[in-house]
């Protein structure tokens, strides 16, 4: 899985987002692409990004070992695969990256 974004380093950190614990990739809920950041999106695809739903089976992606994530998973901080840990301040942009069903 490819995490898309401007200035993108291997553990999907991009230029608007790129502290240490800032490695996941987010699905639009239009394209289904994984993107650092809905700003890289935005520049490079023709539609706004659209939230994805809490629902869906793969809304999230893991920059360190690229796994694939349920948002439940996403939501306890760290990935269960290779413990990597996530920014807890993504918390506050929940909204432009996830929907309620």
């Amino acid at each position: 899985m490819i995490i898309y974004g401007i200035e993108i380093d291997g553990n999907g950190r991009c230029l608007h987002y790129h502290q240490e614990n800032n490695i996941v990739g987010l699905k639009c809920n239009k394209c289904k692409k994984y993107y650092a950041c809905y700003q890289c999106h935005n520049t490079y695809e023709s539609h706004t990004f659209e939230p994805i739903a809490v629902s869906d089976t793969a809304p999230v992606i893991c920059g360190h070992c690229h796994t694939t994530l349920t948002f439940f998973q996403y939501k306890k901080g760290a990935c269960p695969y290779c413990q990597a840990k996530f920014n807890p301040n993504c918390q506050l942009h929940e909204t432009i990256y996830f929907s309620e069903d």
